[in-house]
């Protein structure tokens, strides 16, 4: 069984940086997209990123791109997400996710969630 565990979330202020860390066990990590998605207070979970099984394909929502870096280490099963210039409005419970074997990292192709981590960005 795929376990997804995220860490690395809290409070910061706007303009810093978080670095949020998804410890994967199980499954066929090396073979898997992973991704980031998050869900804030009264609104959808939304796509944020996410990469291909070997690293070399990212995808990332508008509202992050050029703030926000995604990066896997196949060899630790761990995937990363690097936050720069955080703003208030990305306040949320961030969720790591992966895919099946060998599917593109597209928003609809992820299939399990971790539990999830709070970052909270003050103004």
């Amino acid at each position: 069984q795929v376990q997804l565990v995220e860490s690395g979330g809290g409070l910061v202020q706007a303009g810093g940086s978080l670095r949020l860390s998804c410890a994967a066990s199980g499954g066929t990590f090396g073979s898997d997209s992973m991704g980031w998605f998050r869900q804030a207070p009264g609104k959808e979970r939304e796509f944020v990123a996410g990469i291909s099984w070997g690293g070399s394909r990212t995808a990332y929502t508008d509202s992050v791109k050029g703030r926000f870096t995604i990066s896997r280490d196949n060899a630790k099963n761990t995937v990363y997400l690097q936050m720069n210039s955080l703003k208030p409005e990305d306040t949320a419970v961030y969720y790591c996710a992966r895919t099946t074997p060998y599917q593109e990292p597209s928003e609809k192709a992820f299939v399990s969630w971790g539990q999830g981590s709070q970052v909270t960005v003050s103004s």
